[in-house]
């Protein structure tokens, strides 16, 4: 697989010594100051994976994976000097991949970048889509794979799921018909506890619909219950690719 790799830094040191050390490892790389820059070179090229810092000109990093989770096959890890909880778990529900900190160990970032870069290619791999063993959930014409976490339309379009919709969609899976409670989904999800108005799960919700909503035929399969919580409506086969 020819990865194309994109830096988003500010930093010109930092940029250039992270372009060197990616272009050693046999990666196609480009690389932006901030987000107009990052834009003009995506519309151009088809990236496959992005390394961004949060600390950007104009918008942040974290403003800016807003926009990229809503292209689904784009790996996005985070290299930032912001060690803030809060920090680090935006970007996860944001759809990062990684989160790491500056001062950065090479060996770890370029291992990290090689393991998502070989599941964006499982993804984009028709065959590895019924790997052996790998749990899948059958549902209305629509396929979860437990292992790419990918989300396959009827069609066979594929939907990469960050980790923390995955979890939900899978939770639904293993048990649907039952109502789950916000509290419930963002222990599932993120591992912490629900916050004050807290909005992920209402807004992990919504971008899992939205990929069903892109298919005509699908029914209304995750249903909101008000003052209680969300429920899947539909049945559900487990299968083991073989």
């Amino acid at each position: 697989m020819n990865v194309k790799l994109l830096i988003v830094e500010d930093e010109v040191v930092t940029r250039q010594t992270l372009s060197r050390l990616f272009q050693q490892e046999g990666y196609e790389v480009f690389d932006a100051a901030d987000g107009r820059q990052m834009e003009h070179i995506m519309a151009q090229q088809e990236i496959d994976i992005i390394i961004m810092d949060v600390n950007l000109p104009g918008q942040s990093g974290l403003e800016l994976a807003e926009s990229l989770r809503e292209q689904n096959n784009i790996g996005l890890i985070f290299l930032t000097g912001r060690d803030s909880e809060d920090d680090r778990l935006l970007a996860l529900e944001l759809g990062a991949d990684d989160y790491l900190i500056k001062p950065y160990n090479p060996r770890e970032l370029t291992i990290r970048v090689r393991n998502l870069a070989r599941r964006i290619e499982q993804i984009n791999t028709p065959q590895e889509f019924s790997v052996e063993g790998s749990r899948q959930y059958h549902f209305a014409n629509w396929v979860l794979d437990c292992d790419s976490r990918c989300l396959y339309s009827p069609e066979g379009k594929v939907f990469r799921l960050p980790k923390s919709e995955f979890r939900a969609l899978e939770l639904f899976l293993t048990q649907p018909g039952k109502i789950h409670d916000r509290e419930t989904l963002v222990r599932k999800m993120l591992d912490r506890e629900l916050r004050p108005n807290d909005r992920t799960v209402d807004v992990a919700i919504r971008r899992i619909r939205r990929h069903f909503e892109s298919h005509p035929d699908s029914p209304n399969l995750i249903t909101t219950i008000h003052g209680e919580g969300y429920r899947f409506v539909g049945d559900v086969e487990v299968k083991i690719a073989s």
